[in-house]
């Protein structure tokens, strides 16, 4: 491939852009109309419009994608992850214009995206799967079919949406007469979502982790796993903070899950990057509980942690190369890596969107710190679109280390112009249940629930950086250009850009 157009925006976008510099192979970005500034179109070699502001009309537009990446003479495609990313039908359009598609086949698509198919190929690899139906219940069948097949499992359960996923279409059940509300609420969401509405059940495992382990296959039947990610910190099934690896995870478990999951793969003949998920309970026992057939968020505390660029082998793979890494290194991680999603929300008001305008955003860095950033001071904040920014990722030799590096940076991040989630972040490393790495996929819902409204920002906290500010102009008034150091309390430095709150000081 000498010409790649990345069918996505944001900090997918550019962390493809790089991969591809990197690799001296030429990027193409393209555009919705509020992206026409954005930091993924001027970082690119080329960029091109697709459409107005509305997903559907633009960047979900398959026909558009497609002829652009003819008439500039790109040979292939990286879809990124969200959007198209796991569209089997984006994959079949590509490869019928002649275009390499960087991912898996549409037919493995297909199969490994429906959350049913995925258990019946789980089931054949000898994976342990969590107790639930086997086929897709569409709308043809009852709420009084679907009631029977509950009984059967047993509750607590979850009604899920068979195609899809980030916690849509998914409720949690705990007795016969939630069911019917949950099903309705389940199918109308999936179908809105993912225009499929149909659903399956599947047992609620107690107080469990999320562990989910990267994948890649080559096109010579070579797949190779890599050392877990701890994906447990949850907020409405969605993740927010990621780790590799899981202290909860032995060397045995992390040997019987990455034999589990490559076991999966290779019974597929799975190609290109993928990642198995798991359900891990109390009693170290694990099940099978889906696929993604993409590249995942949180794919950079992998590369942290064994140094290899995934971007650039699903690009090597996609061109047909063998897979050469050492299986052994990828098990064997070097050191403890945490990202933090930097989102464009107000935890405060419960964590609603904030989208606008920034005006300043400076990333923090240091040892051990790396931010993939999708924004830049200037930039907007589109209200189409998910509203993640970057994703802060902090590597240390050590678990206490890489928690205290990434302490260090959320206090180094400034975004000024709208409200983010750097101040939930840096409450939430403070909580003794995650020093303590005492968690499962329940714990975040939980403390929130009880926090009763609490906020982030305490009271003393707002005072101090009301307090930080107001100095730092005093000085610059008086000429000194605000070069005296501004403490804190307790002397320590006020940390005030993190969590910088300026509209209402400006002329």
């Amino acid at each position: 491939m000498q010409k790649i157009l990345i069918a996505n925006r944001g900090e997918i976008a550019v962390r493809v852009i790089r991969a591809c510099r990197d690799m001296g192979i030429q990027s193409v970005a393209v555009y919705s109309e509020c992206d026409r500034s954005a930091r993924h179109v001027r970082m690119a070699d080329e960029a091109y419009p697709i459409g107005p502001s509305p997903p559907a009309d633009s960047y979900l537009r398959v026909d558009r994608l497609i002829d652009v990446a003819r008439d500039c003479g790109a040979d292939g495609v990286h879809p990124g992850y969200g959007f198209l990313a796991e569209n089997q039908g984006f994959a079949a359009a590509c490869r019928d214009a002649g275009i390499i598609f960087v991912g898996p086949t549409p037919e493995l698509i297909e199969k490994m995206g429906s959350k049913t198919a995925a258990r019946r190929a789980a089931i054949a690899a000898g994976a342990p799967v969590v107790p639930g139906t086997e086929e897709a219940l569409g709308t043809d069948v009852s709420d009084e079919a679907v009631t029977v097949l509950a009984g059967a499992i047993g509750y607590p359960l979850m009604v899920k949406a068979v195609a899809g996923g980030g916690g849509k279409g998914m409720r949690v059940v705990g007795s016969p007469a939630e069911l019917s509300n949950a099903i309705r609420a389940a199918r109308s969401e999936a179908a809105a979502s993912f225009g499929d509405a149909s659903i399956f059940l599947e047992r609620q495992i107690g107080r469990a982790r999320h562990i989910e382990v990267q994948l890649l296959g080559d096109q010579h039947g070579t797949v190779l796993p890599f050392v877990e990610r701890e994906c447990s910190l949850q907020r409405r099934h969605q993740k927010v903070i990621e780790e590799t690896p899981s202290a909860a995870v032995s060397s045995e478990l992390r040997a019987r899950l990455t034999s589990a999951a490559a076991s999966v793969a290779r019974g597929v003949g799975y190609t290109n990057a993928g990642t198995i998920e798991f359900l891990v309970d109390e009693a170290g026992d694990f099940y099978f509980l889906e696929m993604n057939t993409r590249l995942q968020v949180e794919h950079p505390i992998t590369e942290m942690v064994t140094g290899v660029d995934l971007v650039q082998w699903q690009i090597r793979i996609a061109r047909g190369e063998r897979l050469d890494l050492d299986p052994r290194a990828l098990l064997a991680p070097r050191g403890h890596a945490i990202e933090c999603r930097i989102i464009a929300e107000d935890p405060d008001a419960g964590f609603m969107p904030s989208p606008g305008h920034i005006s300043s955003l400076r990333v923090p860095s240091g040892p051990g710190i790396r931010d993939d950033g999708g924004a830049e001071s200037g930039a907007e904040v589109p209200i189409f679109y998910d509203p993640m920014i970057s994703k802060l990722i902090a590597w240390g030799e050590t678990r206490t280390q890489a928690i205290a590096r990434m302490r260090r940076a959320l206090l180094e991040y400034e975004v000024v112009g709208i409200q983010t989630s750097i101040p939930f972040f840096r409450w939430m490393l403070d909580q003794p249940e995650f020093e303590a790495a005492r968690f499962d996929t329940t714990y975040l819902d939980r403390l929130l629930k009880n926090r009763r409204g609490e906020p982030f920002l305490a009271a003393g906290e707002a005072d101090e950086e009301v307090a930080t500010i107001a100095a730092a102009l005093h000085a610059a008034l008086k000429g000194s250009g605000g070069s005296a150091t501004v403490q804190g309390a307790a002397g320590r430095p006020s940390g005030w850009r993190a969590r910088a709150r300026l509209d209402g000081l400006r002329p």
